[in-house]
């Protein structure tokens, strides 16, 4: 039994550095979360749990878990048992690993209309009644973006807290002093 284990582990090793290879160095054109098969599934989202890669997931956690639970339990029973549940939790971690870097699949482009309402920094003086141009700094998804800023009010002095109010243009915004 311990020779079955070792072989189902050594084979799963085997290919598991394979696809690993291959991704590193863009051969594998696959992310691991489609089905390697045609036809009607019920699952939604991205995950696919009948896939080559969790197969050989599967495969690496029951022999594996096999070898290592060998000497741990008298039943070939308890060890398969174990050996099932290891090659489980290795599809469910790769499951947790895809959705863990999916999250990091956002798209973070700035757009002006992501600063209406939000607070500035004044970064150089913004002129009184539109009468020229200043700067504001304001933190977006992040990201600290300097801007072209306009008053309809009073001169806003350098260090001052502003508003935007309305988008002028693509590279111009419309502020009010808080």
């Amino acid at each position: 039994m311990l020779k079955t284990y070792w072989v189902i582990a050594g084979i799963a090793s085997l290919i598991f550095v394979i696809q690993m290879s291959m991704t590193f160095i863009g051969m594998d054109s696959s992310d691991g979360t489609g089905a390697d098969f045609d036809g009607h599934t019920d699952v939604a989202g991205p995950f696919q749990l009948f896939s080559l890669r969790n197969l050989i997931n599967f495969f690496l956690g029951f022999g594996w878990g096999g070898v290592c639970f060998y000497n741990t339990f008298d039943s070939h029973v308890w060890i398969a048992v174990f050996a099932v549940l290891t090659g489980v939790i290795f599809v469910l971690l790769f499951f947790f690993l895809i959705k863990m870097l999916l999250k990091l699949n956002r798209n973070n482009t700035f757009k002006i209309e992501d600063t209406l309402q939000k607070t500035a920094d004044v970064y150089l003086v913004i002129p009184a009644a539109k009468s020229g141009k200043g700067k504001i700094q304001i933190s977006v998804k992040g990201a600290v973006h300097e801007i072209d800023a306009i008053t309809a009010d009073e001169k806003i002095a350098t260090g001052m807290m502003a508003r935007v109010i309305e988008i002028i243009d693509n590279q111009t915004v419309l502020v009010t002093k808080i």
